[in-house]
Formats: C-alpha cells, structure tokens, sequence
C-alpha cells in the first residue's frame, strides 16, 4: 500500500528522495502499489537498512 510505502521509507519527501522521484509524483501513486512501483519501494528499503542488517548478519556470525 503506498500509505506502508511511504510509513517504511519515512514520510514523502524521504520516499520521494530515496526512489528518485519528485514528492508530487508520490501524491500520485494510486493506494494500491503496482507491481513496478512495490518493487522500487522494497529495492529502497533495502539500501535504506542494509547497513543494518549487515550489521546483524555479522553479529550472527560464529568467531573464526
């Protein structure tokens, strides 16, 4: 939904920075994400949190 779209990448203007698109272009998007646009939002969540879940990954890690 792009209400949980634009909740997960923290407001309009950051969704809108963070997909590379303009905040009047997010006010268009339609509730209900296409398949095209879902994907942009989850590949941006991703840059957004990777360092993150890094992060996790390597504390996950066993001691060599």
């Amino acid at each position: 939904l792009k209400s949980t779209a634009i909740h997960a990448l923290g407001g309009i203007k950051s969704a809108a920075e963070s997909i590379g698109v303009t905040q009047s272009a997010i006010h268009q998007w339609p509730e209900l994400l296409p398949k095209r646009l879902e994907d942009r939002v989850i590949a941006a969540i991703a840059r957004k949190r990777m360092p993150e879940l890094v992060r996790a990954l390597q504390a996950d890690k066993p001691a060599a």
